[in-house]
């Protein structure tokens, strides 16, 4: 019986609560596969180590709303129509502009996709025959966003996105102002298919639940924001990235194993290590490890990377926890010179993918989801006039 539930309740109607919903199978899906102790990914039939190896982040995108990979021609289309769904419209931009600059970019990002219904051609109108249309327009923008509140933040003038380029080369375009160098692009690019997709996490979760109701695919993405926020999810990059900041304040020679020890011995959460679904080494973190070795050799953050194997062993060593997609995600992005506060951002970009072909899922064999809850509190009270309470 779990823990402070009262006695008498109905037990054949509540026979258990799975906290967290865990074990609990809501949805039959096409989109993601985990299997969480052979440490295996897979999109829509293929391994996430094919996709690594061969796709493109717009390919990606069509698998995950269509369940198949593009042709020549679709795929052109595709990469067509994200590049003329790229610009904000002004209102948004004048948000942008004018909102604090000390505010949170998931916080600003949220915001600004939801005003993004009020410019859509659809309204967001909730018809099957406009989905595709729709996920391509928020996933086309949503970069612009990222980039443009980094800019306007940090007193620079908003750049124009490209079009022409890629998702990958586009955002690193217009975060920089300057268009990116082959490695980086693929390095961007490679992010956003790891990010992608990923069962039935909180974010997708919240946007199934809210595009169950029949509400519009922005109003089912902004809910996915709100939830990726948090630091429990989506912000545990930021996290890491902060603690490897800790030990740079350190200097060079920070001893990364006595600095885990510690903060193990005081009980402190180390973010990036565990994860709900695997038992293993996550599939994502193998891929992002041997990317962060390159890149912090080739950017001379070399101490980065010796600090995330350090912390590695000793968390495997001390607890026997691997890390998650999030561990070596932090140094891949701080190695290419994105901020730690635009990590979630990124996420999202990538994600967007993910929510949206769930969203289509959803629609197509939708029933509201409506899971009951176990009342625990008391009952039959009498009522006591307030001047006696």
């Amino acid at each position: 019986m779990s823990e402070g539930i009262h006695t008498g309740f109905d037990e054949q109607q509540y026979p258990h609560i799975n906290r967290g919903l865990d074990g609990i199978v809501a949805f039959s899906t096409t989109k993601s596969f985990i299997d969480g102790q052979k440490g295996e990914l897979i999109y829509s039939g293929y391994l996430i180590d094919t996709l690594a190896e061969n796709a493109t982040f717009e390919e990606v995108c069509f698998l995950l709303w269509n369940d198949r990979l593009p042709n020549a021609k679709e795929l052109e289309s595709l990469k067509t129509l994200l590049i003329e769904n790229r610009e904000l419209p002004q209102p948004i931009l004048d948000y942008i502009n004018a909102t604090d600059k000390d505010a949170e970019p998931m916080a600003v990002l949220r915001t600004a996709v939801s005003m993004l219904a009020d410019f859509d051609d659809t309204k967001g109108k909730y018809d099957p025959t406009l989905f595709e249309g729709q996920a391509i327009a928020i996933t086309a923008k949503i970069p612009t966003i990222i980039a443009a509140f980094d800019r306007v933040r940090h007193g620079k003038d908003i750049v124009a996105p490209l079009k022409e380029g890629s998702t990958a080369y586009n955002f690193l375009y217009m975060l920089n102002g300057e268009k990116p160098g082959e490695q980086a692009e693929k390095t961007m690019d490679l992010c956003l298919i790891l990010h992608a997709e990923h069962g039935m996490n909180a974010s997708t979760f919240t946007a199934r639940t809210i595009g169950a109701t029949q509400s519009d695919m922005y109003s089912a993405i902004t809910g996915a924001i709100g939830a990726l926020k948090g630091p429990l999810h989506g912000g545990a990059n930021t996290a890491v990235m902060n603690t490897l900041l800790e030990l740079k304040e350190q200097g060079d020679d920070a001893d990364a194993v006595a600095f885990t020890k510690k903060k193990l011995e005081s009980k402190e959460k180390i973010m990036g290590f565990g994860h709900r679904v695997y038992k293993t080494f996550d599939p994502r973190a193998r891929l992002l490890q041997t990317m962060a070795k390159d890149l912090s050799e080739e950017t001379g953050h070399q101490e980065l990377y010796k600090w995330s194997m350090d912390m590695l062993n000793t968390m495997k060593n001390e607890k026997n926890i691997d890390p998650n997609v999030d561990f070596f995600s932090a140094t891949v992005y701080y190695s290419i010179g994105i901020q730690p506060d635009l990590y979630t951002t990124i996420f999202t970009m990538s994600r967007v993918s993910g929510w949206t072909g769930h969203y289509i899922e959803q629609a197509a064999n939708n029933r509201l989801i409506r899971p009951r809850a176990l009342y625990v509190g008391e009952k039959h009270l009498d009522w006591v006039p307030v001047e006696d309470r």
